[in-house]
């Protein structure tokens, strides 16, 4: 059941003179009280199936930690702090036990970074998965992993704030990895203990762009009015994140509860005894991407990046996803910059041949892995790649490997970057992490 009641809190008094905040500022915090209100009207929300109920589970979070210096003489800072908010639910996946299951959430995030003047604070959306982790050899374990945005109300200035170079641009990627492990659990919900990683980066969508990369501690708490407490229960997760609730709204007897989880495996057995001629399917993918990036400091401009792909590979009982393939990407900033005839395709450079044919030295060719975690709706996709062929990133090296802020027209004797074993690395491997939405459900 849901109940709404219609609160204006974006017209709330939040005047920012009177508090001595900007207007961003005063802005971003009224919409975080507008996502506090989403989250607490979507955390009443119930979906019942017949015997069974399911509940949406918000959740409360506290990180405390340090982040690293992004560049020389970045600006001192106090610990960092977070206060985190989450809504997630259970996804039940086929052939899955209950406890066996991965969760699939939201979280928002409000960060003191330490520094107010120079760093300033941080707003951040980012949905996310969970899994059970090392089996029955550590019980009430989980790994996170979270892929979303985030807003930074202070950035790098080139006169006011120089020395923040982790931050260029008012949004940013957000990602987040963390391992959480259970303390305790009662009638009221569960609290776990973590450790978690927290990466920003615009992308290389404008520079300098150093990111920002944070090491927390996280104790979270987690809420659930219909949490079933049995002491004996030896599940190899959160039992009060299984996601199996009787209709009944008071605790249940650990026999109640027993013979559900027993009718649960004798179901999934007898499904999957059904399914045993179909675990495995083929499938062939052709994928259009178009993204942007910059060059480097003098070439600081978006330009596009196109790719096409196309992917060979199995689907293993209808939610893990590999394959092989191929792709073909073209880097305009690389095309312009040879067709431009700039300091390093001149007659007498390094690159001068480049001249001869600025689409073929603007293009990269390869092969790649791909692994993907099929979540209804959603999926989780990683691709290892390898470059055949990608001639014009060794501009893109020369030019910002070498002395720093590198201009236009690069002087005789100006320093380039040295070709040596992670140029290698950075050439010829490649990498993507995304997070993909199908209109139809995967299951």
């Amino acid at each position: 059941m849901i109940w709404l009641k219609w609160v204006n809190l974006l017209s709330l008094p939040i005047d920012p003179k009177s508090y001595c905040l900007s207007f961003k500022t005063a802005l971003m915090i009224r919409l975080s009280l507008v996502f506090i209100y989403i989250v607490l009207c979507i955390g009443n929300v119930t979906v019942t199936h017949a015997q069974v109920k399911q509940n949406f589970k918000f959740s409360t979070e506290i990180l405390y930690g340090i982040s690293a210096e992004a560049n020389d003489f970045f600006p001192e800072r106090d610990p960092q702090f977070s206060f985190v908010l989450g809504i997630g639910k259970t996804l039940e996946l086929p052939g899955k036990l209950p406890a066996k299951n991965p969760n699939i959430g939201l979280l928002g995030m409000y960060t003191d970074l330490g520094n107010t003047e120079l760093l300033g604070h941080s707003y951040a959306l980012i949905p996310y998965v969970s899994f059970p982790i090392f089996g029955k050899h550590w019980k009430g374990s989980r790994l996170k992993f979270g892929l979303g945005g985030a807003y930074f109300d202070t950035r790098f200035d080139p006169e006011a704030n120089f020395f923040n170079q982790a931050v260029t641009t008012d949004i940013t990627w957000a990602f987040r990895g963390s391992v959480h492990q259970k303390l305790w659990q009662n009638a009221y919900g569960l609290m776990d203990l973590g450790l978690v990683y927290n990466h920003q980066s615009n992308g290389h969508t404008k520079l300098p762009n150093q990111g920002l990369n944070s090491f927390l501690i996280s104790l979270r708490q987690t809420w659930n009015s219909k949490f079933i407490y049995r002491a004996s229960h030896d599940d190899n997760d959160y039992s009060d994140e299984s996601g199996v609730w009787l209709k009944s709204e008071r605790a249940t007897p650990y026999s109640a509860a027993n013979s559900v989880d027993q009718l649960a495996q004798k179901n999934i057995k007898e499904d999957l005894n059904e399914s045993k001629q179909h675990q495995t399917e083929e499938y062939l993918e052709a994928r259009f991407g178009y993204g942007q990036n910059v060059l480097a400091p003098a070439f600081n401009d978006l330009r596009p990046v196109r790719t096409v792909s196309i992917t060979w590979g199995k689907t293993h009982k209808g939610y893990l996803r590999w394959g092989v393939g191929a792709f073909y990407r073209f880097y305009q900033h690389y095309h312009d910059y040879i067709k431009g005839n700039e300091s390093l395709v001149r007659p007498g450079q390094e690159f001068a041949e480049f001249k001869d044919n600025p689409w073929r030295y603007g293009s990269n060719f390869g092969v790649h892995l791909n692994g993907e975690v099929l979540l209804g709706h959603f999926g989780v996709s990683t691709q290892l790649g390898f470059n055949f062929y990608k001639p014009a990133y060794a501009i893109d090296w020369r030019i910002n490997e070498g002395w720093d802020y590198p201009p236009r027209e690069l002087p005789p004797n100006w320093v380039l970057g040295e070709y040596n074993t992670k140029y290698q690395l950075k050439k010829y491997i490649s990498s993507r992490l995304g997070i993909r939405y199908y209109l139809w459900d995967t299951r």
